[in-house]
């Protein structure tokens, strides 16, 4: 059979499936959940609805509204007992990942939950080089405290930073991870 130039090229990987780093992390999560292996959701963002338009009885469209008060981070659950926190950022750039992509008030959060003895980190995707990292915040500590960079090298991720590799299901499976660092066991969620 003759394929189009491309066509095969472009589902060559898991990568390139044209999801999203959330979309990913939303796969993973309903997997975790459906198999009792953790709970962990995406928070809603703190929204006030200052105008609403109600062209029928059964129908609302919102026309206006206002960020409450910034939002901590993007994730939050449990795992094995314990409280889990962390902030997904994608990025095209393929040397470095921008600190303004992460809000001060989302580090001194992820801080505060490593603080009282929870697990916070960050996944970051470089889309464009098809690699995904878990960066602890111990780490992106480390890195903020001794350096003056605007934005943390590629490098430092492979080096301090734990590759998430694209598998089908769970799509990413940074829970492994987490058992690596914190439980030094499998992921079975028991």
């Amino acid at each position: 059979m003759k394929y189009p130039i491309g066509a095969i090229k472009k589902y060559n990987s898991y990568g390139n499936r044209g999801m999203g780093l959330e979309s990913d992390i939303g796969e993973s999560n309903r997997y975790y959940l459906v198999n009792d292996i953790a709970i962990i959701h995406k928070k809603p963002t703190p929204i006030t609805i200052a105008k609403v338009d109600y062209p029928s009885r059964l129908e609302a469209v919102i026309k206006e509204g206002y960020f409450r008060t910034p939002s901590t981070t993007d994730y939050n659950g449990i795992y094995k007992g314990k409280y889990i926190d962390f902030e997904a950022k994608e990025t095209t750039h393929k040397t470095s990942f921008p600190l303004e992509n992460i809000h001060k008030h989302q580090i001194n959060h992820l801080k505060s939950i490593y603080k009282h003895g929870g697990i916070g980190f960050i996944i970051v995707r470089f889309t464009s080089l098809n690699k995904t990292f878990l960066l602890t915040i111990e780490d992106l500590l480390e890195f903020i405290n001794g350096t003056t960079r605007k934005s943390i090298p590629f490098e430092y991720f492979e080096t301090k930073g734990y590759i998430i590799k694209d598998k089908y299901n769970p799509r990413i499976d940074y829970l492994e991870i987490i058992d690596q660092l914190y439980f030094k066991g499998g992921n079975n969620g028991k």
